[in-house]
């Protein structure tokens, strides 16, 4: 054995004994947080971690190399799985299938966080039944330039709009600049008629508040304002669940909130240091989530008085593909965050003259799901440059294909 290793620790947990391998890992230098540490997080916050992503089929997010590396998407449960460890096959809109896991019970976390998992990303349905959802997503995913307090504002319009729809909304900070409000609904509708409900929310939300919110789902349109996210609904998303520790230099959470805390809460104080004593002394606000089921009737009823939402011009090309109104071009594609940003501050540099004239939300740094890690792509909006002064598309700076190797059935040019 290396002698640098450390040796595993077996935890014996509600009678089943799971293995941490290389327990004194650091996972978050700052806070001085091991692998070993994260498992105790989530043992003391087991209900409500399991309230959010227990009974459902989960993509495992790994961090293999630590916070600061890109992780790698797991859908496939590994082979060699404890059997207090559930599976179930899903059905995916590519025509893949893949048997994810499905924990029920606190020695579950412990196994996906040795797994070199943070956050925990469950499907939308329970491993019961597969193709209606029973929750409603919404994530209100702010634009750079907005700021906390517009964030808030959407989210109690947001609840508007749901009381208004006979539906109850319960907050949480996404652990990282945004926030979730999930909605438990009765497992009666499709995937499309759930993402249908979430969209017609997005555009009442934008409706009542024009300016501070948008519906726009083309990120060169929003402007500075908070994007009600309704395609979180769309078959194969996940979103990080309630309790999920993301993976942030501070070790952030992703914590329930009574809507009494909305306002003056901010997402800083939710941490792995800080959540388990809050646990401990008020227990989880989301509690009677499971309780409040509703129905989408009000929504739908909504989104047919609201008729079919706007439809983006297509491309004269013959490809098909959407074409935007926004005068854009691309920087680069990346592999990792660190190499878009290098290729940004590198344009940057070679175009001073118009940076000036940017606004916050005109430069797009954007993490693209790939086969089974994000790549980033960088774009520049110039629609406050004067049209005289606008630099043309130029050849990429970096053009990293996340696809090349990979074949599967339908690929484009396969």
């Amino acid at each position: 054995m290396n002698p640098s290793k450390t040796p595993a620790e077996i935890l014996s947990i509600d009678g089943n004994e799971v293995r941490i391998s290389s327990p004194d890992k650091m996972v978050f230098p700052i806070p001085g947080l091991t692998k070993l540490d994260l498992v105790r997080y989530y043992l003391a916050v087991a209900d409500g971690a399991l309230r959010g992503a227990g009974g459902r089929p989960m993509v495992l997010k790994r961090f293999p190399k630590g916070i600061d590396a890109e992780p790698f998407f797991q859908k496939r449960v590994p082979e060699n799985h404890p059997d207090f460890i559930d599976t179930t096959t899903l059905h995916y809109a590519s025509g893949t299938s893949a048997e994810e896991a499905v924990i029920r019970d606190a020695a579950g976390l412990a196994w996906v966080v040795n797994l070199g998992c943070l956050d925990l990303n469950p499907h939308p349905v329970r491993a019961e039944d597969l193709d209606h959802p029973d929750e409603l997503r919404v994530d209100l995913d702010p634009m750079p330039g907005v700021d906390w307090s517009q964030i808030v504002d959407v989210a109690y319009v947001a609840r508007e709009v749901l009381d208004d729809a006979g539906l109850v909304g319960w907050p949480k900070t996404s652990g990282s600049r945004g926030l979730h409000i999930l909605v438990r609904i009765a497992p009666l509708w499709s995937y499309r008629d759930v993402r249908l409900a979430a969209e017609t929310l997005a555009r009442e939300v934008e409706n009542r508040a024009p300016g501070l919110a948008t519906a726009r789902w083309w990120k060169e349109e929003r402007g500075e304002s908070v994007f009600v996210d309704f395609n979180q609904n769309a078959k194969d998303r996940t979103v990080a669940s309630a309790y999920s520790v993301r993976p942030l230099p501070d070790a952030r959470v992703s914590a329930p909130l009574t809507w009494e805390e909305v306002r003056s809460a901010r997402p800083e104080q939710f941490t792995v240091l800080t959540v388990p004593g809050r646990f401990a002394d008020i227990g989880d606000p989301h509690e009677g989530i499971d309780d409040a089921v509703g129905s989408l009737d009000g929504l739908l009823a909504l989104a047919a008085e609201l008729g079919p939402a706007e439809k983006p011009p297509r491309s004269g090309d013959g490809s098909g593909r959407r074409q935007s109104v926004m005068p854009l071009i691309e920087v680069a594609r990346t592999k990792t965050k660190p190499e878009a940003l290098a290729a940004l501050e590198e344009w940057k540099s070679s175009h001073a003259d118009v940076v000036p004239a940017l606004h916050p939300a005109d430069v797009m740094v954007d993490g693209m799901r790939g086969s089974s890690s994000l790549w980033y792509r960088v774009r520049v909006n110039l629609q406050h440059v004067p049209e005289p002064e606008r630099p043309p598309q130029e050849e990429l700076i970096a053009d990293y294909d996340p696809w090349a190797g990979k074949e599967w059935p339908g690929r484009p040019g396969s």
